[in-house]
């Protein structure tokens, strides 16, 4: 008697009569594998979890993570070795962090390291490994010193402007209202993160205000934030919201939307856009969080004080404040000693 042939017990595909497979799980996994799974699950981990501040892990962040994780995953199936991770002691995380720092730099090496730390933490719980980063033989990598913040021109700034309509009331680009209020509320002296997360609902432009969400519970106090924004950065805002609401994606809360009623903005086509810009009024380019530095010292050279500038900023600590106004500390200086003309 031949053997019955056994149904299949999965929901046959409509409209085209073809079933479909499930992705065949090997029954004896090498190595490469055991990693490749245990770092979706630390992502899946991350997703479902929040940070030291009781917030959800932002993408950003939980692409970060991921990112070392893969980073550590590639070098290992490099040099050949036949371990996963719970194999992974001080003596291998020095020889790669060795290698990696060769391959990048210093910044590099020492972002990748910090960002491998709850990675570790994670594998410790849920698998009871040792937690190489408790050992004091692991190598350090400290961070590079900070430079000194480039401030932008007016110049630079006024031109960026112009190439995007100036403001002019006569432009109906979608496009052009778009960069030009992007620009106008960068020089309000938001992160590039915060520019991005903005939504319909954060803006009060009756008010004139704008509430921006704080990254971390440690750069502001409460759900936000309140950001005064100049005349011309509402006007602006004001003839962009008129350009959006044909646009396909109009109904979401998301502030910023894409060319070609694509989705939200993202911070590489922000990065691409300012840079786009730039080049078309002639300059080389630029980075977004330029625009931060410029709004400290226009702040403080129109006489705010340090006060002031830390609560629009969103900073606790005043040596974000010293760190950010040392570029032009100097013309302030002058110009503040020269405004006493004679004094004897």
């Amino acid at each position: 008697m031949s053997a019955q042939a056994k149904k299949s017990p999965l929901r046959a595909s409509q409209g085209t009569g073809r079933t479909t497979t499930l992705r065949a799980i090997p029954a004896e996994p090498d190595q490469a594998e055991v990693r490749q799974a245990t770092a979706q699950d630390y992502a899946t981990h991350l997703r479902a979890s929040n940070n030291k501040h009781g917030r959800p892990y932002t993408e950003k962040t939980v692409t970060a993570y991921t990112k070392a994780v893969r980073a550590l995953d590639q070098w290992i199936s490099r040099e050949g070795m036949e371990e996963d991770f719970t194999s992974v002691d001080t003596a291998t995380l020095n020889l790669f962090f060795r290698a990696y720092y060769e391959s990048h730099n210093q910044g590099g090496t020492n972002t990748v390291q910090r960002n491998l730390r709850p990675f570790f933490t994670w594998m410790e719980e849920e698998h009871d490994m040792t937690n190489p980063y408790r050992d004091k033989k692991l190598q350090r990598y400290a961070p590079p010193k900070a430079g000194k913040p480039q401030t932008l021109s007016a110049d630079f700034v006024t031109d960026l402007l112009k190439v995007t309509g100036n403001g002019h009331p006569r432009v109906r680009e979608f496009e052009k209202l778009r960069d030009h209020a992007i620009m106008r509320v960068l020089t309000e002296g938001l992160r590039a993160e915060e520019l991005l997360t903005l939504r319909l609902d954060s803006l009060d432009l009756s008010q004139g205000l704008a509430q921006v969400v704080p990254l971390k519970d440690a750069r502001s106090t409460g759900e936000g934030r309140v950001i005064p924004l100049q005349p011309r950065t509402v006007i602006a805002l004001t003839r962009y919201l008129r350009a959006r609401e044909p646009h396909k994606m109009s109904k979401g809360q998301d502030l910023w939307l894409g060319t070609r009623n694509r989705s939200r903005l993202t911070y590489s086509g922000l990065y691409r856009m300012l840079n786009r810009r730039a080049q078309e009024a002639g300059y080389e380019g630029c980075h977004p969080h330029q625009f931060r530095h410029t709004a400290t010292d226009d702040m403080l050279s129109a006489g705010m004080s340090g006060e002031d500038v830390m609560t629009i900023q969103g900073w606790k600590d005043p040596t974000m404040l010293r760190r950010y106004a040392a570029d032009m500390a100097v013309s302030r200086a002058v110009k503040a000693a020269r405004k006493m003309g004679d004094r004897y």
